[in-house]
């Protein structure tokens, strides 16, 4: 298996520019997302579980009614790497429009 690698600043910048609606907060990749209701926000909740366990790299969250709130960081590392760039991208595949 490859050896996972805190990102550095630059790559964390050009992956920020694909990342829509995603930041940085607390060294961690960070993003809350409104849905319509309770139901939706957990079938999205579900939806990424799936993806997450498939990943095998799991997301930090927080739910309250329609809003989901998702930190990522790779522990090994003590920061961001390409695994939580890679599940930022595949949650915001989950979004529906």
């Amino acid at each position: 298996m490859p050896q996972i690698e805190k990102l550095t600043s630059s790559e964390l910048e050009q992956a920020l520019a694909d990342l829509p609606d995603w930041s940085i907060q607390a060294g961690k990749l960070h993003r809350d997302i409104k849905f319509r209701d309770f139901v939706e926000a957990f079938g999205f909740m579900t939806r990424v579980a799936l993806i997450a366990e498939r990943m095998n790299h799991h997301p930090e969250w927080f739910n309250v009614y329609k809003t989901v709130r998702i930190d990522l960081s790779t522990h090994d590392v003590g920061g961001i790497s390409q695994r939580d760039v890679d599940l930022a991208r595949s949650i915001n595949e989950t979004i529906s429009p």
